[in-house]
């Protein structure tokens, strides 16, 4: 019986030296920080915006200019960044320097992202195509993600942010690019400058050869950007296209090639981005020459 009532005491005494243990509060996570808190090249913004034109709920990065908050009547252009995943902390950041070297004008950048690349969650391969995708057995999402940009995105960050419509920037890379296209040919008012980074016309090549709908405006500029080392199964029908639009007269939009000297399909987005700028913005060798002798 002893023995069995020091078993029993023992036990307990285990128990109860356990037991603070157990019940021990687990330590809270840190809070987290605001997105690019410490990154001033990209402050601005973020927020999630569920679309009911697609169905998907996108996060919206926002980089403000430098001197923004210095002058409140000021509007500045905007750029909207498919891919935003990848292309926003890239070309955000980007321009950043192009105001510095290039005296280009600042503005506001948006980046559109899926938040993954995990093609369960990153529907690019859906938004992105355009009519002629459903051959391929690819469904065509490129009309619903425009109305998901024109309806509710846009309206949404230029009610937020003191940007100017007048001077309206989408740019997008490979299958992105092809977007790019997709809107110049079906809404050419809706953005006043287009960039196009390697775009992806297979396997929608045929629509890319259509008739644009017509525009109000005249001052409408597209570019379009590849590289002797990109994809041989995309510019093999980038190249034919741009030498057909060369010669036809139906265009809405101004139409502009960018080669990049030993570019590839991906990794030269940049140089697409600050040629195509550059241009717009009107860019001359003395801003150059100017910023050097000021830095």
């Amino acid at each position: 019986m002893l023995n069995r009532r020091i078993a029993i005491l023992a036990g307990l005494a285990a128990f109860c030296l356990r037991a603070p243990a157990l019940a021990q509060p687990t330590a809270a996570p840190p809070a987290a920080e605001p997105a690019f808190q410490h990154l001033p090249a990209l402050t601005g913004g973020y927020f999630p915006l569920a679309s009911q034109a697609t169905g998907r709920t996108y996060h919206i990065y926002v980089r403000l200019p430098r001197d923004y908050a210095a002058d409140p009547a000021k509007r500045f252009p905007i750029v909207y960044l498919l891919d935003g995943d990848a292309l926003f902390p890239l070309l955000a950041a980007g321009h950043l320097f192009l105001t510095i070297d290039d005296k280009l004008p600042e503005a506001i950048l948006v980046g559109i992202a899926y938040g993954s690349f995990d093609p369960r969650v990153n529907a690019r391969g859906v938004d992105f195509m355009p009519p002629g995708a459903e051959a391929s057995g690819r469904p065509p999402g490129a009309a619903a993600f425009q109305r998901f940009l024109k309806t509710e995105l846009m309206p949404l960050v230029e009610a937020r942010y003191r940007a100017n419509p007048a001077k309206r920037i989408l740019f997008g890379q490979s299958r992105g690019g092809s977007f790019v296209l997709y809107s110049a040919f079906t809404d050419p008012d809706l953005f006043w400058g287009r960039i196009a980074s390697s775009p992806a016309l297979p396997p929608t090549r045929d629509f890319f050869y259509g008739r644009p709908a017509p525009a109000a405006r005249r001052d409408l500029r597209l570019f379009v950007g590849e590289g002797p080392e990109d994809l041989p199964r995309l510019s093999v029908e980038t190249r034919p296209w741009l030498a057909a639009w060369a010669r036809r007269k139906d265009a809405p939009w101004r139409l502009t090639p960018i080669f990049v000297p030993g570019g590839t399909h991906s990794a030269n987005c940049l140089d697409v981005y600050r040629a195509a700028m550059r241009q717009l913005f009107g860019w001359t060798p003395a801003d150059s020459e100017r910023a050097a002798r000021e830095n």
